[in-house]
């Protein structure tokens, strides 16, 4: 019963004082104090509302960084997209110059037929008596490849065909030991024949030795010996050794054919090797 009276004299203080604020507020008499509660409450609802702004201003911004997030993303994509598309109209761009360089070689070049192909590997085995250097390309019988016809690039003499398959040939380089080609220097007029060396450079042997040979002079097919047309360029002379007690001089020539970088070949197709050129093939193997 104590406990009831107590709230029940609670409540009835409660309800007096606000049966009392709400006729003083209405009578406008509460207006100091209103005005005292308001600039008390004024820095926190300053700071109140300046954290909210806050938060505001950081939902805003993550909404803003995803957003962002997902152009980048696509942005890239597009980049990615374009990268890949100019590498091969740079690659397309190379191949149509180097194919443009070979029909140039070919217009400068008429009385030869000509077929093109295309490297698809580059093989160079070593075994306990021989060292073969050779280039396989995607023509064969079937194109009308066969045995012995030259080789060559808009650079220069490659080489011949060694072996043939009904869709791929070999092609025996001019750098591989077992090769030789009859060659002239363009300056002195000399002859003597190209012969491959095992991981260095060819040299032009059986040079005589009344001659002059000098350093930068290029080194041409001569014709002799029915191997290969006249006149294809093979390389250029980087050194020379000559000695008086030897019968003949040598020179080392630098092809001017990159082999490391073959990509497209000619074939000559209208040149036939005489008889007993494609023997000289077979003894390679």
């Amino acid at each position: 019963m104590a406990r009831l009276s107590t709230r029940t004299a609670l409540f009835f203080v409660l309800a007096t004082v606000s049966l009392a604020l709400l006729v003083l507020s209405s009578t406008g008499r509460l207006a100091p104090l209103e005005g005292v509660a308001m600039s008390a409450a004024r820095p926190f609802l300053s700071v109140f509302n300046s954290l909210s702004r806050q938060a505001a201003n950081m939902l805003a911004t993550a909404r803003d960084l995803s957003t962002l997030r997902g152009h980048n993303q696509q942005l890239q994509a597009q980049v990615d997209t374009l990268t890949i598309d100019n590498l091969r109209l740079q690659e397309v761009e190379v191949e149509n110059e180097r194919l443009r360089a070979l029909l140039r070689f070919q217009q400068l070049n008429p009385t030869y037929d000509y077929r093109g192909g295309q490297v698809i590997a580059q093989v160079i085995s070593r075994g306990t008596s021989n060292y073969f250097s050779t280039i396989a390309i995607d023509l064969g019988t079937e194109h009308g490849i066969t045995q012995g016809m030259p080789v060559v690039t808009e650079r220069g003499l490659v080489g011949r065909i060694f072996q043939v398959q009904p869709t791929t040939s070999t092609v025996l380089l001019i750098t591989d030991p077992s090769s030789g080609v009859q060659a002239l220097t363009h300056l002195s007029r000399l002859t003597g024949v190209i012969v491959g060396q095992a991981g260095a450079l060819p040299v032009m042997d059986f040079i005589p030795q009344d001659g002059e040979v000098s350093l930068g002079d290029y080194v041409i097919t001569s014709g002799l010996g029915g191997a290969f047309p006249k006149n294809l360029v093979i390389g250029q002379v980087v050194e020379v050794r000559k000695r008086d007690y030897e019968m003949y001089q040598q020179a080392t020539i630098r092809p001017t054919v990159n082999f490391d970088r073959l990509e497209f070949v000619l074939v000559i197709t209208n040149f036939k090797p005489l008889p007993g050129q494609p023997a000289e093939l077979e003894s390679v193997g």
